[in-house]
């Protein structure tokens, strides 16, 4: 691969063996201490000076050019792993009961090890800020680095994922917005209980959630304008403890995936209205509960500019994939590109043989060359970045 004369195989290889012991101690949310340590422990042999216990377990690493002038240039990797057990088979799979890194984010840190240690062989004519993110499933990590000024004097910022969809050697990416809300609805079905026999005899949660799942599919199909990406998602139902009783209770979890507020908005409304309706017909009390989640990537047109010309000069046009639809999945990174411009961008990982291996799964894995990808690439984008800059200051003030 030509990318091999910007990362040789010796650092490769030493970035592989950084992700897999990784991969083998798994950790979750803000409990990422051992990630920590070793990414640490790869910083300090690179001589990068670096703050850890950043939002709890975060890092921040820093490289500034020689005369501490010019852009600085920002790059994220996130460091948890899910609550799902390690089915994969692999010599280096997770040791950790119940958890594995099933998302890739294994694969993220020693990217963004490989690219500071490109940047800092080759020393970059602006700053850059390595941002080694806690809690990017679900616990917002993002906003909580944000606020302890991970973030503080950055003039752009670059992140990406590693993604099966696409072919190890393309990087894929979206103009504006990139990714959905991920908003997440709790329903509790309080009924009746009774004897199965005698089912007139009680309010059946069972039976009324059951319609609710049904009821909920007709927003998509009948509510919202067709051509706009809604999913409306339930991924948990509980209900009843015996085979010959009526459940008196029952619990529904599910998520809302949409790339425009006022439709967010419209179907939480319709949520709330069908459980008022189903409750009445039925005789049952339902609760809604709305859990607000992450807001939409949205890509800034210079971000998405720089990226794609630095992805095209690395990998030829006919290896960069310009996305025309949205994911419906969700990223913290969307907080940081609230507050300055940037770009998120999908590496292609599929591994050989390997098509229906998806992140969130218990086998996920990734072909390990997207490390290298990955590194040079993020080296690269904010070389570009800084002239990028520079040349519109110089702009500017002409």
């Amino acid at each position: 691969m030509p990318l091999k004369r910007y990362l040789k195989d010796e650092m490769f290889h030493r970035l592989c063996s950084i992700r897999r012991d990784i991969h083998q101690w798994p950790e979750p949310a803000f409990e990422e201490h051992r990630t920590a340590e070793r990414i640490s422990e790869a910083l300090s042999g690179l001589s990068i000076r670096h703050r850890k216990g950043v939002a709890k377990t975060g890092v921040v690493a820093r490289i500034d050019n020689v005369k501490n002038s010019g852009p600085t240039i920002a790059l994220r990797a996130d460091m948890d792993a899910l609550a799902i057990p390690e089915k994969t088979g692999l010599p280096f799979s997770s040791r950790v009961p119940g958890y594995m890194h099933a998302c890739g984010h294994d694969g993220h840190i020693a990217m963004l090890i490989g690219a500071a240690a490109l940047l800092k062989e080759s020393g970059p004519d602006g700053n850059v800020v390595f941002i080694f993110q806690p809690a990017e499933e679900g616990g917002c990590g993002a906003e909580s680095m944000i606020e302890a000024g991970a973030l503080d004097g950055v003039d752009m910022i670059f992140g990406g994922h590693i993604d099966g969809n696409f072919n190890l050697g393309k990087i894929a990416i979206r103009k504006d917005i990139e990714t959905a809300y991920t908003t997440a609805f709790e329903i509790e079905i309080h009924g009746r209980g009774g004897h199965a026999a005698r089912p007139h005899e009680g309010v059946d949660a069972v039976v009324v959630g059951s319609l609710l799942v049904v009821s909920l599919q007709t927003i998509v199909s009948r509510v919202i304008n067709p051509l706009k990406p809604v999913v409306i998602s339930i991924g948990s139902f509980h209900s009843g403890t015996a085979y010959n009783a009526i459940a008196d209770e029952a619990v529904l979890k599910g998520t809302i995936r949409c790339t425009d507020e006022k439709t967010k908005d419209k179907i939480i409304r319709k949520i709330r209205k069908t459980a008022s309706s189903l409750a009445s017909l039925h005789d049952a009390v339902i609760d809604v509960s709305i859990s607000e989640g992450y807001p939409p990537v949205i890509n800034h047109p210079e971000g998405v500019m720089i990226a794609r010309e630095t992805a095209e000069g690395l990998l030829g046009k006919e290896k960069v994939v310009l996305v025309d639809q949205p994911s419906m999945g969700g990223e913290d990174f969307a907080y940081y590109l609230r507050k300055v411009p940037g770009c998120f961008v999908r590496f292609g990982a599929t591994k050989k043989g390997q098509d229906n291996n998806k992140a969130h799964s218990a086998i996920f894995d990734f072909d390990e060359e997207v490390i290298r990808i990955g590194a040079v690439f993020y080296a690269e984008v904010v070389k570009a970045a800084v002239r990028h800059l520079r040349k519109s200051i110089y702009s500017v003030g002409v």
